[in-house]
């Protein structure tokens, strides 16, 4: 089954969540100490995945011209607009901003050489090993991030599945029309590029600035298109 790692991967974040709903009595200074040393431990997630890069050039452009694509769509705004209509409809005044908590975790959960990868060898070859092993991490996640941004993180499932599982199967395809060297350049320079990502959200979530990270995310498209252009243009030559 080409969705199975895509809906286990769902299912532990819902679990997680519900789990952290259940502890949410966790003293806040506890709480509080956990999110930063979580947030350390992306930030070093990302210095490592930002460090495989073998074109640094790539990265750079996909990031600048990424951040300038996703200012002008305002994909931040409109993240936090679908998390404000969902608060609206499923929140209440007590509870922690859903939009916060389905915004990061989503940022979290989607942004990272393991979706794109596990999706891939799920689409590929029916191997779900890369998505079990991320849905554990997501599930532990989950429950953290909901004892300190409450129940929004829940709603991260539904981008989370939906992106993974179109990955996976566009891969069942993806042989007929992408040559396998610009599949394995991509996924180097995309593991690079979001790596900055996480790091970025790693130092978000210890509070040492604020960053729009949700209007980085045009940068993975960026680099598909940076990467296929230096492709043919190698072909052609």
């Amino acid at each position: 089954m080409v969705l199975l790692g895509t809906l286990v991967n769902g299912v532990c974040i819902i679990i997680g969540t519900l789990l952290g709903k259940l502890l949410h009595r966790i003293p806040e200074n506890m709480k509080a100490t956990v999110i930063k040393a979580i947030g350390l431990a992306v930030m070093v997630l990302g210095l490592q995945m930002a460090l495989k890069t073998e074109n640094f050039l790539i990265v750079i452009i996909s990031l600048a011209v990424g951040a300038a694509w996703g200012e002008w769509i305002n994909l931040e705004d409109r993240l936090n607009a679908l998390g404000e209509w969902l608060e609206k409809k499923f929140g209440t005044q007590k509870e922690t901003s859903i939009a916060q908590g389905f915004v990061t975790a989503t940022l979290i959960f989607v942004i990272g050489a393991m979706a794109v990868i596990g999706a891939l060898d799920s689409g590929l070859r029916n191997d779900h090993d890369v998505l079990f092993t991320k849905a554990i991490i997501d599930g532990f996640t989950s429950l953290i991030l909901t004892t300190t941004l409450g129940i929004g993180v829940i709603f991260s499932a539904i981008p989370v599945v939906l992106y993974e599982g179109l990955i996976a199967l566009f891969a069942t395809q993806i042989n007929q029309f992408v040559p396998q060297v610009v599949m394995d350049s991509f996924i180097v320079e995309m593991t690079s590029t979001g790596g900055i990502m996480i790091f970025a959200i790693g130092m978000n979530l210890v509070g040492f600035v604020k960053i729009r990270v949700a209007n980085l995310l045009p940068g993975i498209l960026v680099v598909a298109m940076i990467v296929s252009i230096v492709y043919f243009y190698h072909q052609f030559l």
